[in-house]
């Protein structure tokens, strides 16, 4: 779930990764081994009252109707234009529903949820400071839950189990992730201090807000407020997994249903191999000097392993691969097939997630072999 990994402070502006971004061991642990880390950035809205499903199926982008209890699913909370104001993960439970979103989106969430309560038996109530998290990601996350003695395993959709640890209830949460297993587990604080203390005792590397990030960026999950904004269509994200398409209405799904039925958006959610100077986050893609689109995330290559040129006071050169990016692009300039450029070098899209398996190996220069 992106938006319960992601560095504790984020903004409504595009992110650059600090060129230190949490080092090789803690990104090699998550992708091929196991890391660990708390989850302080989550926040949870639970919603109560008989009306609860229908009204909140009416609100988001994928169906609540249809989950049964402990799974979840995806979703966007749209304007009348259908503009994402949100997103978050719809769960069930026998007599309420939870949604787990950002915590920086709370505040806005739940008045824009509250506002369109109106004749309907519904409540909200901020659930964050009840529930203390714990992630555990990578290939042998399923081996240390078992160590663990909490059985679980990964699930091709959102979903939670509830087990007891040690006579406390735990929440064991099978979360989206592209590349690896990712697991939350959910409980009071004390429970949560004496997981990680069990976990740390078996020598997992414990991860940073910056190799998670990082690992975000390598999966090619767009984060709200950073590169999923208020301006954006669901369907230019990429992110059709929280769409459904015959459930019923809701709010912006004639701007949704529009689109489907042209088959396309002028413009698409990417990844970018970078090379030429260090790239930031909201740079420009231009292709013969004219917009084309824009980098809202970009981070250092986890696994390259050339060197950055020497600093000069204007600018840093970077070697080719030593930087990737993610952004939106319009079509025609993935099919026009020139070259697309940025404030100071060239981007080279490629398919998410990026393949680590590739990124592993010292680079080629895109530029002789393109991942299109």
């Amino acid at each position: 779930m992106s938006q319960t990994i992601s560095p504790e402070s984020t903004s409504n502006t595009a992110r650059v990764n600090d060129p230190q971004c949490g080092s090789k061991v803690e990104l090699q642990a998550l992708l091929t081994s196991v890391g660990t880390a708390p989850l302080t950035n989550t926040g949870w809205i639970k919603v109560t009252g008989p009306d609860r499903v229908r009204w909140l199926n009416g609100m988001v982008t994928n169906s609540v109707q249809g989950l049964a209890t402990g799974q979840g699913s995806y979703n966007f909370l749209l304007n009348a234009q259908g503009r994402i104001q949100g997103d978050g993960y719809v769960f069930a439970e026998p007599d309420h529903l939870l949604f787990e979103t950002g915590r920086s989106q709370l505040v806005h969430l739940l008045a824009l949820l509250d506002r369109f309560i109106i004749m309907d038996d519904v409540e909200l109530e901020d659930m964050t400071s009840a529930n203390y998290g714990l992630l555990l990601a990578g290939p042998h996350a399923p081996d240390i839950l078992h160590r663990l003695h909490l059985q679980a395993a990964p699930s091709s959709i959102p979903a939670f189990t509830r087990l007891d640890w040690r006579s406390t209830p735990v929440v064991v949460l099978s979360a989206y992730s592209p590349l690896v297993p990712r697991f939350e587990l959910w409980s009071k604080a004390e429970t949560i201090a004496e997981l990680a203390a069990e976990i740390a005792a078996m020598d997992i590397t414990q991860c940073t807000p910056a190799a998670l990030e990082t690992l975000r960026v390598v999966e090619g999950t767009p984060l709200f407020g950073v590169d999923i904004r208020d301006r954006d269509l669901p369907q230019e994200t990429g992110a059709v997994r929280a769409l459904h398409f015959s459930k019923g209405c809701y709010l912006g799904q004639e701007i949704v249903e529009r689109i489907h039925s042209r088959g396309s958006v002028h413009r698409t959610f990417g990844g970018f191999y970078l090379e030429g100077e260090a790239a930031t986050g909201g740079l420009a893609l231009s292709v013969d000097e004219k917009a084309v689109g824009e980098l809202t995330s970009v981070v250092n290559d986890p696994f390259s392993t050339r060197e950055a040129q020497p600093q000069t006071e204007s600018q840093t050169r970077l070697q080719a691969g030593t930087q990737i990016g993610l952004g939106y692009i319009r079509r025609e300039a993935l099919a026009g097939n020139k070259p697309i450029h940025y404030h100071g070098g060239i981007a080279y899209p490629t398919s998410l997630p990026f393949d680590f398996a590739k990124i592993h190996k010292e680079h080629q220069s895109p530029s002789s072999t393109p991942d299109t």
